[in-house]
């Protein structure tokens, strides 16, 4: 059976963000194309991407030059710079790139990006913003990932009402409206010179597993379901 090909990235802007997007992929095994106009981003990238290429993401003709159709993704990580980031996303949308996925710094930078073609709009600031708003106030819940605009997947600490009791017997879904899907559990053994030694497992569980204390439970639900959930 042939090997499946790696899949490509264009990574266009290469500040603090877009340059962790490339390290992050190019340490995953992914091809990335790095792209600023920027000679010193784009040279102190070089040497960690597929490719780093130095021009203006906003001319057509010169991104042209780079193989924006063997691209399975478009990432638009500029970041202040407004028109250049709408202007990027819609070349690499009209160049077919399947997915494109752009920064924006507010929300009708958000609503023009949608409209000219991305699939997938972040804003770095206010998604981080409000991850760690969340934890200050439900310090219980140690993470949270929407899934959509009413359902989120989040780390939650096993409450000591749920320690000793398996999941057939609180019955979670049925009592709480909440999915346990894993649960991330600590334990602690003795190497042979008496050290203790931490290690984490992870559990994927079945009706009959007992929740210990210190256990983490991954879960999903919708959000005002597991604001309840983690006061239980």
């Amino acid at each position: 059976m042939a090997k499946d090909r790696e899949r490509v990235f264009i990574v266009v802007g290469l500040g603090t963000f877009g340059r962790s997007v490339c390290e992050v992929l190019s340490a995953k095994g992914a091809k990335v194309i790095a792209v600023d106009q920027d000679p010193v981003l784009v040279e102190r990238i070089k040497d960690q991407v597929t490719q780093a290429v130095l021009l203006d993401s906003t001319d057509e003709e010169s991104l042209s030059n780079i193989p924006l159709e063997d691209a399975d993704f478009g990432v638009v990580a500029i970041g202040d710079k407004i028109e250049a980031s709408i202007l990027t996303t819609a070349i690499l949308k009209k160049a077919g790139i399947p997915y494109i996925l752009a920064r924006s710094v507010n929300e009708l930078h958000s609503r023009v990006l949608r409209q000219v073609g991305a699939d997938e709009v972040i804003n770095v600031e206010i998604d981080v913003g409000t991850r760690i708003a969340s934890r200050l106030i439900s310090p219980q819940i140690l993470d949270r990932i929407p899934i959509s605009q009413t359902i989120s997947m989040a780390e939650i600490y096993a409450s000591k009402a749920f320690w000793g009791k398996s999941l057939t017997s609180l019955d979670l879904r049925r009592n709480a409206n909440i999915t346990v899907i894993a649960v991330k559990r600590n334990t602690v053994s003795v190497d042979e010179m008496g050290n203790p030694l931490k290690a984490e497992e992870i559990i994927f569980p079945d009706a009959q597993t007992v929740l210990k204390e210190s256990d983490i439970l991954l879960v999903v639900g919708r959000n005002d379901d597991i604001e309840l959930f983690k006061d239980l």
